[in-house]
């Protein structure tokens, strides 16, 4: 017999079928232990690599072009056009701090003596002095009965062993020594090129380059070079910085400034915009005109999932647009201004499935796609005595996200016809403001329900054998004697199951209704999750009596609206909502 399996109950909601060939069929015989059968005939995870097709790649350097599979995306609609702003470029965030406000006294150890700088020098034994002595013009400091020592240029982790060999030279006994630096003498450093703001900055001879780059206001974004940053002394280059090594190793080139010294930026170099699945999507130089796909990688670190990759540019031939597999890419000739786009166009092969309720064994399964109820329910072993395995229901995320949907809808409607409402007279003007509001409370408390995502499966002991999809809970009820009544009603509980009794009796063992009861319409929640507003019919173990707000017809001009709403609610969540 095939039956039409629905989400919801109700004629005055939103029922719809779930799957339009879907039959329910008889459970196996061998339920005591697992459900269909005893032995599954089948693995459900599936070792069936993905479609090597589309990794293995059947594009030629010649057809690539504007190339796109069925169900890929064309990369053109996801990177930025040339007339939209740049990511920021590989490194922008090293400016980003305060760091040129904070100082330290320390002294760098390859800081080379220079003049103005002052040294503590202490003798004692035979000899006794203390002083605190400069750095001449001529590079020396004075010592009496030594006289000067030359210093300039010597480095600071140097300047003890040094100036102390140069005393004991004299004094050749029972003399110790002691030299110190204690402080260098400001520089002043041009800085030049592509930064937001050259020209002339003072520091301390010790101070990183970094400092001085930040004083400028930072490399410019869209013109300036973090690949190639020279310092010149006497127009000559004594070193050259790469901070994409810094950035990726920690490690930068140690610079001891002298007057002068000119920091030079050079412009940018082929610069490539990155996005989509990767970790780092920013724009990035590359040391070589020409590079490789790896190279960029190497930088970009897509995610380990990542399996096409879109690339946008121009070359001699014109504008083109090309979407590869992520190993052709490798071997890709990159080119200044070529955007690339990682992105993920391997379906996943095996979903996550949960169960809950009464059963024995794990809660997570990782199934084939492809996978059907009742060849998972083959794999969960019950106890027939406590779980009530001809209840079975799904919880399915797409489900709630559109029921959650439909609710939206319904409350945006029923708030247009309320605020649109025509008032013929200022008192009516005024009871229409006053029902607007009381309108406000309710679908504000309305939009905070989350429904369940109810999926029915289970009707006359039958279970359809539907697809599973990603994140379906699977809910085996427990057995129960219970009959739970809650919603309107004086002291919502649980009672003890009675065959002979009817809705009324249990209703009237909770104290009977509220003022507020919608006694002529009562909704029934059954063990396998329909709903049903017929309440002649008969109560079964595991039931729930859920009675339902009325709303007020002298005060309220959308009674339709809201009732279906609260029915709506009662049906989507389980929930009475007043």
């Amino acid at each position: 017999m095939t039956h039409k399996i629905l989400f919801l109950a109700s004629n005055l909601l939103f029922s719809f079928p779930i799957l339009a060939n879907s039959s329910f069929s008889e459970p196996s015989s061998a339920f005591p232990t697992v459900f269909g059968q005893s032995s599954p005939s089948q693995d459900l995870v599936t070792t069936t690599p993905p479609n090597q097709a589309l990794l293995n790649g059947t594009y030629s350097a010649e057809n690539r072009n504007n190339l796109l599979l069925p169900g890929e995306t064309d990369v053109r609609n996801l990177l930025p056009s040339s007339g939209e702003g740049y990511p920021p470029p590989y490194g922008a965030n090293l400016f980003a701090g305060g760091y040129e406000s904070e100082r330290t006294d320390g002294l760098n150890e390859n800081y080379l003596i220079a003049a103005g700088d002052k040294i503590n020098i202490w003798l004692w034994g035979a000899v006794n002095f203390s002083n605190v002595v400069t750095v001449d013009n001529q590079g020396n400091i004075f010592i009496p009965e030594v006289g000067p020592i030359k210093v300039q240029d010597l480095r600071a982790s140097d300047v003890n062993a040094y100036v102390t060999a140069q005393i004991k030279k004299v004094y050749t006994n029972n003399v110790n020594v002691y030299v110190n630096l204690l402080t260098s003498t400001p520089v002043s450093i041009f800085i030049s090129g592509p930064v937001v703001r050259p020209g002339q900055y003072a520091g301390m001879a010790s101070d990183s380059i970094l400092y001085f780059l930040k004083r400028s206001g930072g490399i410019d974004p869209e013109r300036g070079s973090y690949r190639e940053i020279v310092v010149l002394r006497d127009g000559k280059e004594i070193v050259n910085i790469d901070l994409y090594e810094f950035i990726r190793t920690g490690l930068i080139p140690s610079v001891s400034f002298k007057d002068g010294d000119v920091i030079l930026v050079k412009p940018q170099k082929a610069a490539i915009t990155v996005a989509g699945g990767v970790r780092n999507p920013f724009r990035f130089e590359l040391e070589n005109v020409h590079s490789k796909g790896f190279t960029l990688t190497d930088y970009s670190r897509p995610l380990a999932k990542i399996s096409h990759v879109g690339v946008i540019g121009n070359r001699d031939t014109g504008p083109f647009s090309l979407y590869m597999p992520y190993q052709d890419f490798l071997d890709f000739d990159l080119k200044d201004g070529d955007k690339v786009m990682f992105n993920d166009d391997l379906h996943a092969q095996v979903i996550d499935v949960q169960v809950s309720g009464s059963y024995l064994g794990p809660s997570y399964f990782a199934v084939n796609k492809r996978t059907r109820l009742h060849e998972l329910l083959s794999y969960i072993p019950i106890e027939p005595e406590l779980s009530n395995n001809k209840a079975i229901y799904i919880l399915r995320e797409s489900v709630a996200a559109k029921q959650k949907e439909m609710l939206e809808e319904s409350l945006n409607r029923l708030e247009r016809s309320v605020f649109t409402a025509p008032a013929s007279s200022d008192g009516e003007a005024a009871i229409r403001a006053k029902e607007a509001e009381m309108v406000m409370q309710f679908t504000e408390r309305a939009r905070k329900i989350e429904p369940l995502g109810k999926v029915i499966v289970s009707d006359n002991d039958n279970i359809a054998n539907i697809l599973l999809e990603q994140g379906d809970k699977i809910v085996i009820p427990s057995h129960t004697d219970l009959v739970q009544i809650g919603g309107e009603v004086l002291m919502p509980q649980a009672v003890v199951y009675n065959a002979n009794a009817n809705v009324d009796d249990y209703i009237a063992w909770a104290g009977g209704f509220t003022d507020r009861a919608e006694d002529t319409r009562i909704a029934i929640v059954r063990a396998n999750g329909l709903v049903e507003f017929d309440s002649k019919k008969p109560i079964e173990k595991g039931d729930q009596i859920l009675v339902l707000p009325k709303v007020d017809t002298k005060t309220m001009q959308a009674v339709k609206d809201i009732t279906q709403i609260i029915y709506q609610i009662a049906v989507a969540a389980n929930v009475a909502i007043n």
